[in-house]
């Protein structure tokens, strides 16, 4: 599944490991999840939203983008 998991830890400046530590699950996981070898299960998605603070549709579908204020989403095409 595509996502933009690795452009959201970017912009905390988290290395990979900063991210599974506070997710509680591995290094690799996330590194499977940013590559999209891995899709997580549902809880996985939404604690990911909440660390994030954005809608799980915003990290796991590239055609939807986040309007600045997080209050709108728009589809990209």
């Amino acid at each position: 599944m595509k996502n933009r998991l690795k452009v959201l830890r970017a912009e905390q400046d988290w290395t990979q490991a900063d991210l599974a530590e506070k997710l509680d699950v591995s290094r690799q996981t996330v590194n499977a999840i940013e590559k999209g070898k891995y899709d997580p299960s549902l809880p996985l998605a939404f604690k990911l939203a909440r660390l994030f603070d954005t809608p799980i549709e915003a990290i796991f579908d590239d055609e939807v983008r986040i309007d600045s204020d997080k209050s709108m989403l728009s589809l990209t095409s």
